[in-house]
């Protein structure tokens, strides 16, 4: 068997991307993980296995998965679940009653959702921030602080958060610093590098990549917090199914291939859009007008193809949306396909609507997940649509 990490090799992005965490099936000789669909495995006697009990605990698949993602994120320790508020949800169960987390204003819908619907009964206590000033996150910080959890980018509105500023805060507060990365992805930023103790992802996303599958995965280099991850995801049961967890390895093999071609378009797009609507109306952080443009560039190693669009109103909105043909409106993304979403009526619909109208989050705001299709092809659809 080839060995794919010897010392004297570079073990480049793309190398672990495809072997990381892999080997040929002992059995066959297999290149590809098989799917185990096994709910259980043969002992030889009391207390004597080949590693694995009971599949809610362990999957052969599902641990090919943690391990691949891990070395991208350059961790030790990779916990797959089944969706990435399922992720979330065995996240937060670390905590207790009593416990305070700082979490970033402008998140995910359903992450707020989580929180302000659910969690906060139980006993958990939440400080909503703009944490793309480090100093208010600081100041959010109390005794009772255990976790601060941001997105960067965020979703929708893009914004980003220094890493490092913030990681230095939790490490000063002895607090669980937890990053979201699903829109930059490893390729383009590795939070554990600056700070981070867990970074974790909608697998659904970009890591998948082929809008098949939902998922969700954590990484930490921390042995303590790997080790409460574990009871909780066998404890909880939060976990994958074999075959989601295979078609999210598929698609990290061409994580190194499609990020490029997802940061291109979108560079592409959002320079059109900026010179056809203006510069104020079109937030990505490859444009100069970005306000955290600088920010981008130091801590991540392209864009990405994420951009959000303001247009004023909810029907200007809606005209624009039905005029797409290669884009498609729909929730998600990351997908080699081009998306198009409203963020007030979709993805964001949970939150509150004085809450949103307070971040940003505005009727007329439309949201591009630009996939890998062909550039003339995107160019004209979005110069269709905003004709």
């Amino acid at each position: 068997m080839t060995r794919i990490f010897d010392e004297d090799l570079k073990n480049g992005f793309g190398t672990r991307a495809i072997h990381a965490g892999q080997r040929p099936d002992l059995l066959s000789g297999a290149i590809m993980t098989p799917i185990y669909t096994t709910s259980t495995y043969v002992q030889e006697g009391l207390g004597e296995n080949k590693g694995y009990e009971y599949a809610r605990g362990k999957n052969p698949t599902r641990e090919a998965l943690e391990r691949n993602v891990a070395a991208l994120e350059c961790g030790t320790h990779g916990f797959a679940f089944s969706s990435g508020m399922g992720c979330l949800d065995s996240m937060m169960k670390m905590f207790k009653s009593g416990d305070h987390i700082v979490c970033g204003e402008n998140v995910y819908g359903g992450t707020f959702r989580l929180f302000d619907r659910i969690l906060q009964h139980f006993g958990l206590e939440f400080t909503f921030v703009d944490t793309r000033d480090a100093q208010r996150v600081a100041d959010a910080v109390k005794s009772n602080t255990k976790a601060i959890l941001i997105e960067t980018p965020t979703n929708p509105l893009i914004r980003l958060t220094d890493l490092s500023a913030v990681g230095e805060i939790a490490k000063r507060a002895n607090a669980i610093f937890i990053v979201d990365n699903t829109f930059a992805t490893p390729f383009f930023q590795q939070p554990l590098e600056h700070g981070a103790d867990i970074v974790y992802h909608s697998t659904t996303k970009y890591l998948n990549g082929h809008s098949d599958m939902i998922g969700g995965i954590c990484v930490t280099r921390n042995d303590e917090i790997a080790e409460r991850l574990q009871f909780i995801a066998n404890a909880a049961g939060a976990v994958p199914g074999p075959f989601d967890s295979w078609l999210a390895l598929r698609g990290t093999k061409t994580l190194h291939l499609r990020m490029p071609r997802h940061d291109a378009n979108g560079r592409a797009i959002a320079r059109w859009l900026a010179d056809k609507l203006g510069e104020e109306r079109v937030i990505y952080p490859g444009l100069e007008s970005h306000p955290q443009h600088d920010l981008a560039k130091r801590q991540m190693k392209g864009f990405g193809g994420m951009i959000s669009v303001e247009l004023g109103t909810k029907e200007k909105a809606n005209a624009v949306l039905k005029k797409f043909r290669v884009f498609s409106l729909a929730e998600s993304l990351g997908g080699v396909e081009s998306l198009v979403s409203h963020p007030a009526s979709m993805t964001h619909a949970s939150v509150p609507m004085e809450r949103r109208a307070q971040l940003g989050i505005t009727e007329g705001l439309i949201r591009l997940s630009c996939g890998v299709e062909e550039l003339d092809d995107l160019l004209a659809d979005v110069e269709r649509a905003f004709s």
